[in-house]
């Protein structure tokens, strides 16, 4: 049985700051593939997310409500290329933990990665998305565990930092995904959460 996906990220910037950086707005939100950004302009970064399929709001912290059930809404056609969410990242000071929350919560674990001793990363499959959970892999303290940024597959990231407006984005450089490469925005575009664009 497929496990929960997102329907919906809320993101603090402001409606104007992503149609600059080429996505297609309308009114306070853009849909990205089968994923509706929610921009509130609170400056808040990152900070929630609806789930289809889900059943339970638990997610070891992380603010959650639970979206209707249908089919996601038509994706938008994006003059920047962007075609699909590629992956949502979320820290904990316990991965552990959260981990366990997670999979409690219906979520399929693919895969923990060792970046360092003090640092491992945990995958986990939400439809077209991957959510990444960074945090040290033994306990690090009570507090929850909290969005921190996400990342759009565009067809070429060279197209798109040469039609962006000077200064918004930086210089593609090759990815941690072998083959693929990626560009990030600069926070003086006006973004509240980091965000990035990577190729398929």
């Amino acid at each position: 049985m497929p496990g929960p996906t997102i329907a919906e990220l809320v993101v603090g910037d402001d409606p104007a700051t992503w149609a600059r950086l080429g996505f297609a707005v309308d009114g306070d939100r853009t849909t990205v593939g089968t994923t509706t950004v929610v921009l509130d302009g609170s400056g808040e970064g990152l900070r929630a997310w609806a789930l289809r399929g889900a059943g339970t709001t638990a997610f070891d912290g992380l603010e959650t409500t639970l979206a209707p059930q249908g089919a996601p809404a038509a994706p938008g056609e994006h003059p920047n290329g962007a075609t699909r969410i590629d992956h949502v990242v979320v820290n904990t000071p316990d991965l552990a933990r959260t981990v366990a929350a997670l999979q409690a919560a219906g979520l399929d674990l693919r895969r923990v990665r060792e970046h360092s001793d003090t640092l491992h990363q945990g995958f986990f499959r939400m439809g077209e998305v991957i959510l990444e959970v960074v945090g040290p892999p033994a306990a690090g303290g009570g507090d929850p565990a909290r969005f921190w940024g996400l990342v759009a597959v565009v067809g070429d990231v060279d197209a798109l930092v040469a039609g962006a407006e000077a200064g918004l984005v930086g210089t593609p450089r090759a990815a941690v995904q072998e083959g693929r490469r990626i560009v990030t925005v600069a926070r003086e575009a006006g973004v509240s959460a980091p965000l990035a664009f990577i190729t398929p």
